[in-house]
C-alpha cells in the first residue's frame, strides 16, 4: 500500500496528530486515498503528452500513450531519482530524460539504452495507478487499487446518453486546504461574498443529516436571482426556493428541483493546495424575458458564455475568499472557534473520521508487514 504519511504544515501549525481542536485537525487532514480523484480534463492530454500532478504531496506522472490511453505511474526514475514527466511518451512507455531508462504503464523497467557494465538486466517496479476517463475528466486512483471497484465514481445520467444535459465544465487551484472548500460549497451563510452575482440568498438552513460517509443539507434559499442568472432561469417549471447539498465523502453535490445540478471533485495537492473540478448541469434554460426554452443544439454555446461572464467570476470570489481563509489559519490557528453553521462541523468531523480510518489502516498494514 502506497502511504502518503502526515507531515508537519508549512505554516507552523499543528499537525494532524498534534491538533488540540476540531479546527486544528480538519485543516491538517488528507483525503483517504482509496477513492477516484480527476486530475486534468481529458481535452488537455493529448496523444504522447504526460503531465505531473500530485496527490497529497506524491508527485504522479500521468500521460496519453500513442494508442490514446491514459496511463499513470509514479513520477520518478530509479536510476537517478528525476521525474518521469520531464521524460517523454514513446509508445505506451515513459522515458526519462537523463539516461533513457524506459518503463512500461506497469511500472516495471523494459529498456536501459545504455551499457550494463556486466550486470543483470534490473528487475525494477515503479508504482502503476488505475485511470480512467469519465465526464470529460482523467481520473486516477491513488491508493490499494484492490478497492478500486469498491469505492466507484458517482453515476451521472445526466451527462451520458444520446441526450445529455448542457454542462459547465471548470476548474481552479487554489492556495487552500480542501476542507476549506468543502466548507465554502456547502455553507450557504457567505451569500454576502456573491451579493453582485447572488447565485444564492437568505438561506435558512432547513436539514442536516449525516448518514454514513454523507452529510446531507438542505437549504430554503433563492438560487440564481442575480442579473444575469436570472434572466436565463425558468421560474414557472423550476422551483428555485430550495436547494439540497451533499458532502458525498470525497466530492460534493447539489441539486435544485432536479433541474439545475452540480458536482465538485477536490485534488488534494498538498496542504495547502487544492485543485477543485467542477460540473455544473443543466436540464434547459429559456430565452431571456420570453416564456420558451434555448433550443437544447444553443443550450452548450450559452452555457459556454455563461461560463466565461458569470461562473469563473463568481469561483474567483470564492478563491480569494479561501486563499485568505487559509492565510488567517496560518496565523491564527490557536484561536477559539468560532463556528456557527453546525452542518460545517459535520462536515469537518466526516473528514476527520475518513483520514483517522486511513492513518489507523496503514498503521495495521506497516505492522503486520513488519511482523
Amino acid at each position: 500500500m502506497i502511504r502518503f504519511d502526515t507531515r508537519p504544515n508549512p505554516s507552523g501549525a499543528p499537525s494532524f496528530l498534534e491538533a488540540k481542536n476540531r479546527r486544528q485537525k480538519v485543516r491538517a487532514a488528507g483525503l483517504h486515498p482509496d477513492y477516484w480523484y480527476p486530475v486534468e480534463k481529458s481535452e488537455n492530454l493529448k496523444p504522447g503528452k504526460v503531465i505531473e500532478t500530485k496527490f497529497w504531496g506524491r508527485s504522479i506522472a500521468v500521460y496519453r500513450d500513442h494508442g490514446g490511453k491514459i496511463q499513470a505511474v509514479e513520477n520518478r526514475c530509479t536510476h537517478r531519482q528525476l521525474k518521469l514527466s520531464m521524460g517523454e511518451v514513446k509508445g505506451c512507455n515513459l522515458v526519462c530524460m537523463y539516461h533513457g531508462w524506459e518503463f512500461g504503464c506497469d511500472g516495471k523497467l523494459v529498456s536501459v539504452p545504455h551499457e550494463l557494465f556486466g550486470k543483470p538486466f534490473p528487475n525494477i517496479h515503479i508504482a502503476a495507478f488505475p485511470v480512467q476517463e469519465r465526464y470529460g475528466l482523467v481520473w486516477i486512483f491513488p491508493g490499494n487499487p484492490a478497492m478500486k471497484d469498491v469505492h466507484r465514481l458517482p453515476e451521472i445520467p445526466e451527462l451520458e446518453g444520446p441526450s445529455p444535459w448542457g454542462v459547465v465544465s471548470i476548474d481552479a487551484t487554489w492556495k487552500a486546504h480542501h476542507s476549506m472548500i468543502i466548507d465554502n460549497v456547502c455553507d450557504f451563510t457567505h451569500a454576502y461574498l456573491h451579493r453582485k452575482y447572488k447565485p444564492f440568498s437568505d438561506a435558512k438552513l432547513t436539514k442536516l443529516e449525516p448518514v454514513g460517509d454523507k452529510v446531507y443539507v438542505s437549504y430554503d434559499t433563492q438560487v440564481g436571482r442575480g442579473r444575469i442568472a436570472g434572466l436565463f432561469v425558468d421560474r414557472k417549471g423550476i422551483n428555485t426556493d430550495h436547494m439540497d447539498l451533499c458532502y458525498e465523502y470525497p466530492f460534493q453535490w447539489s441539486n435544485t428541483d432536479g433541474k439545475i445540478k452540480h458536482h465538485l471533485f477536490v485534488l488534494p495537492i498538498d496542504e495547502q493546495t487544492t485543485r477543485g473540478f467542477f460540473l455544473f448541469y443543466f436540464s434547459g434554460l429559456k430565452v431571456p424575458l420570453l416564456n420558451i426554452d434555448i433550443p437544447h443544439k444553443v443550450l452548450q454555446r450559452v452555457l459556454d458564455v455563461a461560463k466565461e461572464l458569470h461562473i469563473r467570476p463568481l469561483l474567483g470570489e470564492d478563491g480569494v475568499a479561501m486563499e485568505a481563509e487559509q492565510q488567517g489559519y496560518n496565523t491564527y490557528y490557536d484561536e477559539p472557534l468560532a463556528e456557527l453553521n453546525p452542518a460545517v462541523n459535520h462536515f469537518q468531523q466526516l473528514t476527520i473520521r475518513k483520514w483517522e480510518e486511513y492513518l489507523t489502516e496503514s498503521a495495521h498494514k506497516k505492522v503486520a508487514k513488519v511482523g
